[in-house]
């Protein structure tokens, strides 16, 4: 079983930011430390990020990338199509991943069961072993700093890199 990730997703201010850690292990080794598990699809207009298996995730990606061209780019749209396909496909419910994508109107999280998650506060979301300390960073900065989209993502997963055992602070950012 590969453990590993922080992924954190947040929207505000007309900007929608992504960043990943860079740690793939493997029991209590790790495997790599500079891996990169986000990134920009649909022409540069969405954004997305995962955490599990990276074999499930590059399927996903590729499956989710061939729903949004036929939805035209449309976020809401292909997170719907997209968990359609997967509830009802009995080898994809077993893929052990989780996604975040997001553009700068909207932020889900899609789950390994396909469920569809639009986080509570519509802007910040988190996920992987790490997921629950950038959340909480990210949160708080939110509510008490005044940061760029960009700066609340970094600081957020160097976080979660203090203090999760399974996530790095070798980390990489991508911003429309």
């Amino acid at each position: 079983m590969f453990d590993a990730t922080t992924i954190l997703g947040y929207k505000a201010d007309g900007k929608a930011v992504i960043g990943g850690d860079g740690q793939v292990t493997f029991g209590d080794t790790v495997l790599k430390s500079n891996a990169t598990k986000i990134r920009t699809l649909y022409e540069g207009k969405i954004l997305a990020g995962f955490a599990g298996s990276t074999a499930d995730a590059f399927n996903l990606f590729d499956m989710f990338e061939g729903i949004l061209a036929e939805k035209r780019g449309d976020l809401f749209k292909s997170v719907i199509g997209f968990s359609k396909m997967w509830r009802k496909d009995k080898h994809l419910r077993q893929l052990e991943a989780m996604m975040i994508v997001l553009d700068r109107e909207h932020i889900f999280i899609l789950s390994g069961t396909g469920d569809v998650v639009e986080p509570q506060d519509g802007k910040i979301a988190a996920i992987g072993s790490g997921g629950n300390y950038a959340i909480s960073a990210a949160r708080a900065l939110d509510k008490h700093a005044n940061l760029e989209p960009r700066e609340l993502v970094q600081e957020s997963l160097e976080v979660a890199g203090d203090l999760c055992i399974y996530t790095n602070k070798n980390i990489k950012i991508l911003e429309l």
